[in-house]
């Protein structure tokens, strides 16, 4: 799940080499921290936080093939 944010996150910046993602696992559920570079937030962001809402369908449509609970959070 962490190399799948990466991905779709380093496609979509100007600054890809700031492209970070830490895993934790809380209970069941594992969280995903993307952080990207300020000038980059609103590309991850979208208009009205549609690219983020696809980025969190993408993982979560990934994780529930596997059977896992995934939240992605954006810093």
């Amino acid at each position: 799940m962490k190399e799948l944010v990466e991905v779709i996150a380093r496609a979509l910046v100007d600054n890809p080499d700031q492209v970070a993602v830490t895993e934790t696992v809380k209970d069941d559920e594992i969280v995903l921290e993307l952080t990207v570079a300020p000038s980059d937030m609103g590309k991850v962001i979208g208009k009205q936080g549609r690219i983020a809402k696809a980025i969190r369908s993408v993982i979560k449509a990934a994780a529930s093939k596997e059977d896992k609970k995934v939240t992605v959070e954006i810093q």
